[in-house]
């Protein structure tokens, strides 16, 4: 048996294998050490909304069976008025209707200006 390993001692491809074998065992170790860092994000509590205004659903959108969830962050000063929003993700002409009732929102007055994160969801099976 002692024949392969001396070989291996040898050969360019058997030596950077066990390097790589090593270097992966090594990490898998290390990582279990490392603490998660999402799990150590502090989650703020959201404003509570007061007023909502619902978005108008574009009705060539909704007849051509078109939804989808439209992400936006919303910046509430300390009064509770939305002072701008801005469009994270979603259909594009869906997500400019959102964003147009968000601004119309009222939010629960609180010591400080927030974001807050706000989603969307247009189903085009809903009725008006």
């Amino acid at each position: 048996m002692s024949v392969p390993i001396a070989r291996c001692r040898r050969d360019r491809n058997c030596i950077r294998a066990a390097t790589a074998a090593t270097a992966i065992l090594l990490l898998l170790a290390v990582s279990s050490f490392v603490p998660n860092l999402s799990a150590q994000s502090k989650s703020k509590p959201n404003r509570v909304v007061i007023h909502t205004v619902k978005p108008s659903y574009p009705a060539i959108v909704r007849n051509a069976h078109i939804g989808g969830t439209v992400r936006l962050d919303a910046i509430v000063l300390a009064s509770g008025t939305v002072a701008r929003v801005q469009i994270v993700g979603g259909n594009p002409i869906l997500a400019e209707s959102a964003a147009k009732a968000v601004m119309n929102w009222k939010y629960a007055p609180a010591s400080t200006q927030t974001t807050e994160e706000v989603v969307v969801d247009f189903n085009s099976r809903e009725l008006p």
